[in-house]
Formats: structure tokens, sequence, C-alpha cells
């Protein structure tokens, strides 16, 4: 065997890079699970505009934690060591109390609150959107829930069902980093997602990246067969909103109109929004 400098580890024994990083989630663990039981969670605001200028189509609400600092603490910090726990079934329960209430709140708001497929067996998850299906139906209706395509392949044909049940009563559903991981296009016949968002890979220098323009119009002409709203995430420049917009997307998503924000914007006279 040739040798590559790396020290065997005896057999059920951790390697120190293992070591490390189940200390390092054990710690995210804590301190999330900290900031749940104080109440510490936010959603963060994000804009997804319209491509044709006139305006913002609706928000994303990003879930945030406040550490015990004040700390703010974005989703990629955390998701990655919870979202397979009972703490990311939690998590999911927070996004969704606080977008439900703002919904409530702010009559003219459209929100979308990320989810993850194991939340459809999740009863607290369920009892909150089911109990809000009840008491305040016409609310719902401005309620888009964003799963990731990862996340749909874990269950495909429980998540077929239940959004097939939820969109009669009015909820959307959009697929969200389609593209990111593995592509099932055959279920694009089993779901009937509303909205698809084109990872943000794609974007990235979209007006100069040939390869990146053949993948987008792809993807854009798979939505348009399948009746789906197009949103491009990640977009960062003019020059990239400009050729999106041009190649027929319906919305765009990114820092070149609006980092996420604790502040929901006056809804009465948003518009575009542009990052300086």
């Amino acid at each position: 065997m040739r040798d590559n400098g790396v020290e065997p580890v005896e057999p059920g024994l951790e390697s120190p890079l293992d070591a490390a990083i189940s200390h390092r989630d054990r710690g995210t663990l804590a301190m999330v699970q900290q900031a749940l039981a104080r109440g510490d969670t936010r959603l963060a605001f994000q804009p997804i505009v319209r491509a044709d200028g006139m305006g913002v189509a609706f928000f994303e609400g990003l879930i945030r934690i406040l550490d015990e600092t004040g700390r703010i603490i974005p989703a990629r910090d955390f998701m990655g060591a919870v979202e397979d726990s009972d703490i990311g079934r939690q998590i999911d329960c927070a996004a969704l109390t606080i977008g439900l209430q703002m919904l409530k709140d702010h009559p003219t708001l459209r929100l979308s609150i990320n989810m993850s497929a194991r939340s459809v067996g999740y009863p607290r998850w369920m009892t909150i959107l089911r109990t809000c299906l009840r008491d305040h139906p016409t609310v719902v209706e401005r309620l888009i829930l964003e799963i990731t395509e990862s996340s749909v392949m874990i269950m495909p044909e429980i998540v077929a069902i239940f959004m097939e049940d939820l969109q009669d009563k009015g909820i959307t559903f959009a697929l969200d980093d389609f593209g990111a991981g593995y592509t099932a296009f055959r279920h694009f016949k089993t779901f009937c997602f509303d909205i698809l968002k084109i990872d943000g890979q794609f974007t990235r220098d979209i007006a100069e990246d040939a390869d990146n323009q053949v993948l987008s119009e792809a993807l854009i002409g798979l939505a348009r067969h399948f009746g789906m709203l197009v949103v491009s995430e990640a977009v960062e420049t003019a020059s990239e909103a400009q050729w999106l917009a041009a190649a027929g997307v319906d919305c765009m998503q990114g820092y070149y109109y609006g980092a996420p924000s604790l502040q929901l914007p006056d809804l009465d006279t948003s518009r575009v929004m542009r990052s300086a």
C-alpha cells in the first residue's frame, strides 16, 4: 500500500477530523436548541421581483436564529447540522408560525416559507398549518411553501399527496434550488409544482457563460411545458438580470434586488429594490 502520509485510524475510533466535525455539530445543536427555547427565531425577508420591472411578486421568509449575544445566525450556519433531527422540524415549525402571523398582520403580503419534506409527517407542523387553514382560510391563499428538490426525493409519493391536498385549499408550492442536486425529470409528471426556482449556480455570469445560458434556457423551457412560474435565484448583477429577463424568466431573486432583511418593507410602496 502506498504511504500517503495519513495515520491509519483504528476500527471503531473517530478520526481527528470526524471528531472535530462531531464536536462542532453538537455545539450547533445546543445553540439552536437554546435559541428555540428562548423564542429567538426570526424571518429575514428577501424580495422576489417581477422580470417585467413591475415590482415585487412576493417575499421569501428565511429563518434566522439569535444566539445568546443577540447575534443573527443565518440558516446556512446551522441547518446542515439540524436538518435530519427533531430540531430541524422545530425550526420548520418556527418558520411557519412566524410566516403565518406575518400573513395575518399584512393583508397584501404574499410570502414563501421553506419546509422539509420530513415535516409532512411531523404532527406539530401539520397542526399549525391545518389550524390556520381552518381559522384563516384566506390567509393561506397567500402562502407559498418551498421544498428543495433534494428534500422532495426523500419521500416523493407522500409529498405528491400532501401537495395535491393543500393546493385544493389554495396553497402554492415552489420547487426550490432546482438543478442543485440529483434531478429526476420523471417526477415532473407526479408533482404539480406552481413555481420552479432555478438554482443560483446557473445564474452566475450567465450573460457571458454559454453553458449556463443553454442550461437555463432548457430549465425555463421545462418549466413552461409544465405550466410553472419561473424564478431565477442568486441574481447579483445588472447583466445577469437583463439576460434572464430576455430569456423569459418570470421573476428574479438575489442581492441585486435586495439582501434578506429582518425589516419587512412598506408593502404599499414596495417596488423593485436594488442593493447598492
